[in-house]
């Protein structure tokens, strides 16, 4: 019996062996991610910039802090966070090669916390945009920040939450928020949150620190829209219904039953009190589907949708409430 034993742990493969066949062993997989995410900063990095905001204190002139931002037009537009350059009387901006060069503030937008400045200098070279709508939890982040000028920081980590809403420091929830775990280091706020492929899916914006370092990052279809509004306008005016809402997928049997030409919705999260939403009788968990005749499918189309145009005007709200369909009549306001 012993020595039949001894046979068996005799066939067994020795670690050495596993390790050398390959099994067991990470290496080649650890290798893969730091490439892709070596490769996916240097593809994004040269776009990255530093910003440095200014305020006249009396007759000087004092420094009010600094964060990060991204050229994502070749003719010197630049992405940042509303909070990092939204009081500033004068905005500096320093490129990865070292050049300086004074920003002017384009438009703010405190409810999403996203701003555009407006660099005046050549040979700028502008970060490809990608789809925020097409994210999956588990998916590879890469925070990238020039919190000093001269050099970019690096931190990767993986998306860990979609939907997520945040306060903006206007006190307006900011919808459809990515939740990553990729640290944000000082200074990094207006940074973009890329993809292993180099594409910009969020623009970073806030951590907090009492829950481990928990990131969080606009989707950059929200930022594309909000960016697109302050270069044409200056300004972002919006009607409000007073909901907080994630994106969701429907039910397939729901799809079908009700010929919903969209196979996701907006669940609404919380109603505001004598908001509109609430004066139209929607109610927490009901679903969006359609407003008027357009169907919703993301938070970003109700953003979108929620237009100057739409304040005081009659809309009706498609929502499944359960396995009931229901129209309900509402009226925008103008958001405060």
């Amino acid at each position: 019996m012993k020595s039949a034993f001894r046979r068996v742990l005799n066939d067994l493969p020795k670690a050495s062996s596993v390790a050398a066949d390959g099994l067991g062993d990470d290496t080649g997989l650890l290798d893969a991610y730091s490439k892709a995410v070596s490769s996916a900063a240097q593809r994004v990095s040269s776009s990255v910039v530093n910003i440095e905001v200014f305020r006249q204190k009396g007759a000087a002139e004092v420094p009010a802090g600094s964060g990060s931002g991204l050229v994502f037009t070749p003719d010197g537009f630049v992405l940042t966070n509303s909070h990092v350059v939204g009081h500033a009387n004068r905005i500096s901006i320093t490129l990865l090669d070292g050049r300086r060069a004074e920003g002017t503030l384009v438009g703010a937008d405190p409810h999403s916390d996203l701003a555009v400045v407006r660099v005046g200098t050549t040979g700028l070279n502008s970060a490809a945009l990608g789809d925020s709508s097409r994210l999956r939890v588990g998916q590879v982040a890469i925070a990238i920040g020039s919190p000093y000028g001269f050099q970019c920081t690096v931190t990767a980590g993986v998306v860990s939450a979609l939907g997520r809403s945040l306060r903006s420091q206007s006190g307006r929830l900011i919808d459809d928020v990515i939740q990553t775990d990729a640290s944000l280091n000082p200074g990094n706020s207006g940074g973009p949150l890329v993809n292993s492929l180099g594409e910009v899916i969020g623009v970073n914006t806030a951590v907090i620190l009492p829950a481990q370092g928990i990131c969080f990052a606009i989707g950059i279809n929200t930022a594309k829209y909000v960016a697109a509004r302050l270069i044409r306008d200056g300004r972002i005016v919006r009607a409000y219904v007073g909901i907080a809402g994630m994106t969701v997928p429907l039910h397939r049997r729901m799809v079908r039953f009700y010929r919903l030409a969209r196979e996701t919705g907006v669940m609404v999260m919380s109603v505001e009190p004598g908001s509109p939403a609430d004066k139209a009788g929607v109610l927490s968990r009901d679903t969006i589907v359609a407003y008027g005749e357009t169907p919703v499918a993301a938070v970003d189309d109700l953003h979108r949708f929620l237009s100057e145009g739409q304040v005081g005007a009659d809309a009706e709200l498609t929502v499944i409430r359960g396995t009931e369909r229901l129209r309900l009549k509402i009226v925008p306001s103008h958001a405060a």
